[in-house]
């Protein structure tokens, strides 16, 4: 069976795979404290400890720089809300996992870890964490993936207007500035969820101090480092995408700047942002003819028992096994990856453009023939992939339309998402709960 990565249910969303699920790492001490009720279910303090260890060990073994204590266990925080919140949703819509499902995602950490479940268990055990405990985890994680694919794939509509607009656009040129590639500079200057308007005005009047920094001739890259909430990786670019996958506001704050320009101030909900544009790319030009290609992957799902850098390790590891010609790519694809490729050692077939979600397409058009990527986190966890050959082949129109129609599906999850998640969050009753005295 080939893997399609866009089709697949993605794990957990922006909760970033590398959250514990909200089970206890250790016992609940008497200092135990309710710090947030959910729609009447409580997150309590142990939860956001384990939640935020395992979130700084994974900041610090990628080497990242972290923001401040109190804002990452906002976020740790503000996370657990949300899944939380989701998880009641997926009840509610009848979303049910059965126990021979929890077996085999059991089974698939087992392999992941290369042990039998027997042996998996008693490493469960030996960290404070009761079976029933890890299956739950397992369980809700199953649970938020069937309840993504449900409810937020389902919102994407893809219309015959809409896919006429788009071959429109590849065959004249188009001046619409969604319909280019951007890549963007990013620095924020982060609001508290409940900032007083005193508040938000001093950090208003700091945004602007950073953008009259930058605009004095101070470097971008720097001063993200030195002062964004967001992330700071490669001097906050958000990578090269179509302008329409950015926020709306971005895309308006952007849209009629030059390479190089600076933004002015730009509120969200998240704070004030400052907005660099790095690179800037036309539409591609029209084909009736598409370079296909034929890859293969190894897929790690993280979760309770995987983190995101122990995956990234893990198949690091592997890529220079491959390398060393001490193990096979296929051989290690059947013994280890988590999804339906593996049987075929990792094949994924022949694929047209845009049958990926943009992350994973991306890593694999850098890719020469023959040639392994570093580890690639997505949506779905860490892929190592390996580009087997490409082609160039003519296309029917029927295939020309699916092919955009399935470029604009991906092009559009992120969004779709992004604003299914906060809807969610909107229509959840949250309360606060002050640590006692």
């Amino acid at each position: 069976m080939n893997f399609r990565i866009w089709t697949a249910a993605p794990v957990l969303g922006i909760l970033c795979g590398v959250l514990a699920t909200g089970v206890h790492a250790q016992a609940v001490q008497q200092a135990d404290y309710i710090v947030a009720v959910v729609n009447s279910e409580p997150i309590t303090n142990s939860e956001v400890r384990t939640a935020l260890q395992r979130v700084a060990n994974d900041i610090a073994q990628q080497r990242q720089t972290a923001p401040p204590m109190d804002e990452l266990r906002r976020r740790v925080l503000e996370r657990l809300i949300n899944e939380r919140a989701q998880l009641q949703v997926a009840v509610d819509a009848g979303i049910r996992v059965d126990e021979a499902i929890v077996d085999q995602s059991e089974q698939a950490v087992a392999r992941q870890n290369q042990v039998d479940v027997a042996e998996l268990r008693a490493r469960v055990r030996k960290d404070g964490i009761t079976i029933s405990q890890f299956r739950k985890q397992l369980r809700d994680q199953v649970l938020l993936s069937r309840l993504h694919e449900q409810q937020v794939e389902g919102r994407i509509r893809i219309s015959d207007a809409d896919i006429d607009r788009a071959l429109a656009e590849q065959q004249g040129g188009s001046a619409d500035p969604s319909a280019q590639e951007v890549n963007l500079g990013h620095l924020l200057v982060s609001v508290p969820e409940k900032a007083t308007t005193e508040q938000s005005a001093a950090l208003y009047a700091q945004a602007q101090k950073v953008l009259a920094r930058i605009r004095a001739g101070e470097d971008f890259a720097a001063l993200v480092q030195e002062l964004s909430a967001a992330d700071r990786t490669n001097g906050g670019q958000l990578g090269l995408r179509r302008a329409d996958r950015y926020p709306p506001a971005f895309l308006t704050a952007s849209q009629n700047l030059s390479v190089g320009e600076v933004s002015e101030v730009v509120r969200t909900g998240a704070g004030f942002h400052i907005l660099k544009v790095v690179e800037r790319k036309a539409p591609a030009a029209p084909s009736m003819a598409i370079v296909q290609s034929h890859a293969r992957h190894i897929l790690l799902r993280t979760g309770p028992e995987l983190t995101q850098a122990a995956a990234i390790a893990k198949l690091a590891d592997f890529k220079k096994r491959i390398e060393a010609k001490t193990a096979t790519f296929a051989a290690l694809a059947r013994e280890n990856s988590q999804d339906g490729s593996a049987t075929q050692g990792g094949d994924l077939g022949w694929v047209s453009p845009g049958a990926f979600v943009p992350e994973f397409e991306d890593a694999m058009g850098r890719l020469a023939e023959g040639q392994i990527s570093p580890p690639l986190v997505s949506r779905f966890g860490v892929h190592l992939i390996e580009l087997m050959e490409r082609r160039r082949v003519e296309m029917k129109p029927q295939e020309v339309r699916e092919t955009i129609r399935n470029q604009l599906r991906a092009s559009r999850y992120d969004a779709a998402f992004t604003t299914w998640a906060q809807d969610i969050r909107a229509n959840a009753f949250v309360e606060f709960r002050e640590p006692p005295q």
